[in-house]
């Protein structure tokens, strides 16, 4: 007996291809033919029967009845690719619509369960006032309870943001926020890169905060990543996505009195035409302070918020400018010309 059609077609062996030019050349292959095929392909029995299972499977072959009995007529390859992508193709698409509805009932689950993490955490903080400290697994949960926290907020929002540029959908998503957050008059001090001066899309949106009262600040380096909102709670990164939400007073004070040491040393953010050159010789300077230290290309584009292509270029210009000839040089050099003193970078963590 042919067993039953298989969720993979075998491969096509030669003993399925003899099989298959026997079938073509006498149309079909009935039960009483089997012993007549065995003789004449010098296929075993055991041999036919898997070799007409494969052909079955691959829709090269169909089942017909003869009034009782059954026969197995030849297909050509094109109408049995036809009959295989038509079948198979019924079956993944139905496949598809049931991954499609379990995926997005496990969204479902996913943000239910997100929405619950502000309840965890406020009741935590009830039952654990000093013991405060949550780990919010993955951006989603993290942007719940952040937007939670941020409307819920009374006086003042502290950022610091890395890098020399923000993503665009980012800004467009945070900008009515932000906007209504300083309606509502609450304060917003946010520390950015030097570097934000040279994009274009992250100097825009700077601009509309700062019209809408927001102070903003910008230093070679900063902490990487931090929110603090009305010194009480801190957000801070963990792991890819996720982040640390942080009520402890002590550790919160720590955080502030590093931001406040930041703020100090900053300099407002220009949004004019010469909002990047107003940083441009302190960038540099940046620049040659780490390289002092050793640091490689890599590790000073990465600090500084830069790309490494623009970030080997300063350094060219200013080995240029030194008239030296590699980047260890131009860091001696600097610092015996004093042009490495930087009250920020000797007390930048």
């Amino acid at each position: 007996m042919i067993h039953a059609v298989s969720e993979e077609p075998s491969a096509i062996d030669d003993d399925t291809v003899v099989l298959y030019r026997w079938a073509i050349r006498h149309h079909q292959i009935t039960s009483g033919d089997l012993p007549e095929v065995c003789a004449a392909t010098g296929l075993d029995t055991e041999a036919l029967h898997r070799a007409l299972a494969a052909l079955t499977r691959a829709c090269l072959v169909r089942e017909v009845d003869q009034g009782g009995s059954v026969a197995w007529q030849a297909v050509s390859p094109q109408a049995a690719s036809d009959r295989l992508l038509a079948t198979r193709g019924a079956e993944l698409r139905l496949r598809e619509d049931d991954l499609h509805r379990r995926r997005t009932q496990l969204q479902r689950e996913h943000e239910a369960l997100g929405a619950l993490v502000p309840v965890y955490l406020q009741s935590r903080q009830t039952a654990f006032p000093r013991a405060t400290i949550d780990r919010l697994p993955d951006k989603g949960t993290v942007r719940t309870l952040l937007t939670e926290v941020i409307d819920s907020c009374t006086s003042e929002i502290l950022v610091s943001k890395h890098g020399g540029s923000f993503p665009p959908n980012a800004l467009r998503e945070a900008l009515p926020r932000d906007l209504a957050l300083l309606a509502r008059g609450i304060r917003m001090h946010c520390l950015y890169q030097h570097t934000t001066r040279y994009d274009q899309a992250t100097r825009a949106h700077a601009a509309e905060l700062i019209r809408a009262g927001a102070q903003i600040r910008t230093l070679p380096e900063v902490v990487p990543q931090m929110i603090v909102v009305d010194g009480r709670m801190a957000f801070i990164p963990a792991g890819k996505g996720g982040a640390l939400v942080v009520r402890e007073p002590d550790l919160i004070a720590y955080l502030l009195a590093v931001f406040h040491r930041d703020w100090a040393n900053a300099t407002p953010f220009a949004t004019g035409p010469r909002a990047a050159h107003e940083v441009s010789g302190t960038l540099k300077q940046s620049i040659l302070v780490l390289l002092a230290k050793g640091l490689k290309d890599d590790s000073v584009a990465r600090r500084l918020g830069i790309s490494l292509r623009t970030c080997r270029r300063h350094i060219s210009e200013l080995m240029d400018e030194l008239g030296v000839q590699s980047r260890f040089e131009a860091g001696v050099v600097a610092e015996r010309r004093g042009l490495t003193s930087h009250p920020h970078h000797d007390d930048a963590p």
